[in-house]
């Protein structure tokens, strides 16, 4: 298969995210002088911005990937909840997912940016477990039959309850649907029997109570390997930043260091890798070739300001450089 046809094959697949989602609000402005009140910059502001977050960004990476994403979430009756909706609207994504919750505030990080840098964040959220566990599950099983694959997005907002987490896995695991896994530290053992589970290099370290260097490859596979045991996963995908990204199977461990890029924001780069190695999942690519494909694309959006999703064109145009498959 070459990358025409695997970019192609992503046309086809269905995807269910399950997980936290929020708005990325964005306050853009300059920097002329210092406050007088405090030892603090003063931000002009110029342009205000709201942008779909968390596992609805993953949903936008899917989309603009050419598959179809299906967001399974819990947000906010209020009107930042309202705002949300309207922005799947915009972006003609599914709402048929999401559960309105009276009384929950809906995830909004505020960002601060001005010459092209990260100045503040605001957030404003809700992170206590969800209390209507058994609706959302009935919403998540009537979407979950027809997917190609299933990415669970965990920031510990309290969508993903280790309740939903076993049952969705369950599910998956009996009608044969690969799963993924984005985790936090907080339910980092409750993902068992996933398919690939990809933690970055703080969260493996937090999860199991490690304290493993990106530079030293042995510790890294000793860990993995030892996470992929626990879980008994097929595969942890480890990313490492700047260092790059592991896989480990049953196979292998393999190291690629990250593709050289302009490097100007982070953020929303691990929804883009979980958006990537998921179509890969569900288009039968190696893990090893999933792993390098994913850290391209990864890199690709840290050279935009903010949280953007991946550019199809772009991801295709630079894989064809730099991988072989």
């Amino acid at each position: 298969m070459d990358f025409e046809q695997l970019f192609n094959e992503f046309k086809s697949k269905r995807v269910l995210i399950i997980g936290d989602s929020m708005i990325d609000a964005y306050m853009w402005g300059k920097i002329n002088r210092m406050s007088p009140e405090a030892p603090v910059p003063v931000v002009e502001i110029n342009k205000h911005e709201n942008r779909l977050g968390g596992a609805a960004n993953v949903a936008l990476n899917l989309k603009a990937l050419g598959a179809t994403p299906i967001l399974c979430s819990v947000i906010g009756d209020g009107n930042r909840g309202k705002l949300f909706k309207e922005l799947m609207q915009e972006e003609e994504l599914s709402t048929e997912g999401i559960l309105l919750t009276k009384g929950r505030k809906t995830t909004t990080k505020t960002r601060v940016i001005a010459q092209l840098q990260h100045q503040l964040r605001v957030d404003e959220e809700d992170i206590h477990p969800i209390q209507n566990e058994d609706k959302f599950l009935e919403i998540v099983t009537k979407l979950i039959n027809d997917m190609d694959v299933v990415i669970l997005q965990d920031y510990n907002k309290g969508v993903l309850t280790h309740k939903i987490i076993q049952e969705v896995i369950k599910i998956t695991n009996k009608q044969n649907i690969p799963t993924i896994v984005d985790p936090k530290s907080q339910n980092f053992y409750s993902y068992k029997n996933c398919t690939i589970f990809k933690p970055n290099l703080a969260e493996i370290n937090s999860g199991m109570n490690i304290n493993c260097n990106a530079d030293n490859m042995s510790e890294l596979e000793k860990a993995s390997s030892e996470l992929k045991e626990i879980l008994n996963a097929k595969g942890i995908l480890l990313t490492l930043a700047e260092k790059g990204i592991c896989i480990n199977t049953n196979q292998e461990f393999k190291h690629t260091p990250a593709f050289k890029r302009k490097i100007i924001d982070v953020s929303g780069a691990g929804d883009t890798v979980v958006s990537v190695a998921s179509l890969c999942l569900a288009s039968n690519l190696s893990f090893l070739n999933l792993s390098i494909l994913s850290a391209l694309a990864g890199g690709i959006v840290c050279e935009d300001v903010g949280v953007v999703p991946i550019n199809k064109d772009k991801l295709l145009s630079e894989a064809k450089k730099h991988i072989i498959l």
